[in-house]
């Protein structure tokens, strides 16, 4: 934690890596993905079913760019039937501890109607 200045002594700024956590994690759907691959690997329609709402194409993104970055490994199955499944990687499973902080302050700060109902 950033130990922050006496009033006046100097001017305010933001934390540059909190900015690009939050430009990343808070991308739709980014952090949904990680926290569900928390309980391991799993294929794109299983992913699909664990997240009402989420479109096959914006999934196919976010897990493209997941993968990019590092925070998940995209795996190919040989068949038959050919398969794929996404997993956390190190880096990726770091960040769990972090969502789960941030899934019990919303529930216990936020107003239930917050709720997206995943």
């Amino acid at each position: 934690m950033t130990v922050r200045p006496e009033a006046g002594d100097t001017p305010r700024t933001c934390d540059g890596g909190v900015t690009r956590a939050f430009a990343f994690l808070g991308k739709r759907w980014n952090g949904m993905l990680l926290s569900t691959l928390a309980d391991g690997p799993a294929g794109f329609a299983e992913l699909t079913r664990a997240l009402p709402g989420i479109s096959e194409s914006v999934l196919s993104d976010r897990l493209g760019e997941l993968v990019r970055v590092g925070l998940v490994s995209r795996t190919v199955r040989q068949g038959p039937p050919l398969g794929v499944s996404y997993e956390l990687t190190g880096p990726g499973a770091a960040l769990l501890p972090v969502l789960d902080a941030l899934g019990r302050w919303a529930h216990e700060h936020l107003p239930a109607e917050a709720d997206t109902g995943c």
